[in-house]
């Protein structure tokens, strides 16, 4: 009889871990294999957001991401902070809600040996992922050294490929972040980097960064579950600058890089520029997109999300890309981060 109940509570225990597995929620997330963006990693093993069960997926090109979220099969990608314009544009049901990591040297702009300066460029291939940062780097560095941002041939490629393709000569010059710039320079003797991010006249725009986007369903139909996604992120965080070694080993295991390429990009602590990226906590970030008062570091900007929509804008415009300059609102939520961040 007691063997009887006992396999008896047993069953009725199982079965209410079973029910109550089933009552949580499961937000579906993709990044693609990048330092910045594997903080959910953390979020998950630590179980920062126990009310919600975090699916991540590795996808390397983000485009295949919004699709996905388009498609209604994602419901938050961690990529590159620009394609809120082109979003907005596409009325693609996507919305970016925060910016997370400035880049603070991690992006550099890196010729082939023979290449001196930014004229050698006029008429041959430079690596960028077209409708990317890379891309609006690429072209403002060349403007700003006298050559138009289309007198090169843009080829699209992610960062893996992007490599490949300048070690092999097939393009004369790239923009690559860290570790991909150290691999080019390391193995293609007399290659150079002529530009990074964390020169002041490129970190004081705003533009080279990572960013939090969230599909429009997700938004609108389940918004305190996207809140407590949005939280999980920050918390992780949050946790990472407490213990930076087990939270840069976590990261590396989930991404499937060296923990010695994590430490290049995030670095070993959280003090500014000992990383290739800045990461904010939740305030900064609120700071930055305008919804608390206050100046977010690194000299940047409170509200500064406006210059940085209207800067990756007229870029797209120029690209071809999008069709007009659209208002913010129709490519940016504010609802998650402003809902956290003030008291």
């Amino acid at each position: 009889m007691k063997i009887k109940s006992a396999i008896l509570a047993i069953a009725v225990c199982v079965g209410f871990a079973d029910a109550h597995a089933a009552d949580i929620p499961t937000v579906r997330v993709s990044l693609f294999s990048w330092p910045g963006y594997g903080f959910w990693f953390i979020a998950k093993e630590k179980n920062l957001a126990p009310d919600i069960n975090l699916d991540i997926q590795i996808i390397e090109d983000p485009y295949e991401s919004f699709g996905q979220m388009t498609a209604g099969n994602l419901d938050v990608a961690s990529s590159t902070g620009e394609y809120g314009p082109i979003a907005a544009d596409a009325a693609n049901g996507i919305k970016l809600v925060a910016i997370t990591n400035p880049s603070i040297g991690t992006d550099k702009i890196i010729l082939a040996p023979k290449i001196e300066k930014a004229e050698d460029l006029k008429g041959k291939s430079v690596a960028v992922l077209e409708g990317g940062l890379t891309q609006i780097f690429m072209a403002m560095w060349l403007e700003k050294n006298g050559v138009k941002f289309d007198e090169v041939k843009y080829v699209n490629v992610v960062m893996d490929d992007a490599v490949s393709a300048m070690v092999s000569g097939k393009v004369a010059a790239g923009e690559f972040w860290e570790p991909f710039g150290g691999q080019v320079l390391k193995s293609l003797k007399g290659s150079k980097a002529v530009a990074n991010s964390g020169e002041e006249e490129w970190l004081k725009t705003g533009l080279l960064g990572d960013g939090l986007y969230m599909s429009d369903a997700f938004l609108t139909k389940t918004p305190e579950i996207a809140k407590k996604a949005m939280k999980a992120y920050w918390d992780a965080v949050d946790w990472w600058r407490k213990n930076p070694a087990e939270g840069n080993a976590i990261i590396a295991k989930g991404i499937k890089f060296d923990v010695k390429d994590v430490e290049d990009v995030l670095g070993k602590d959280d003090k500014p520029f000992s990383g290739g990226i800045y990461c904010f906590d939740l305030s900064q970030a609120a700071q930055f997109m305008g919804v608390i008062p206050g100046n977010p570091p690194l000299g940047l900007k409170n509200d500064q999300i406006k210059e940085h929509w209207a800067l990756t804008s007229k870029w797209w415009l120029k690209f071809g890309l999008i069709k007009k300059e659209n208002p913010i609102e129709s490519g940016i939520s504010f609802e998650p981060i402003k809902s956290l961040a003030q008291p």
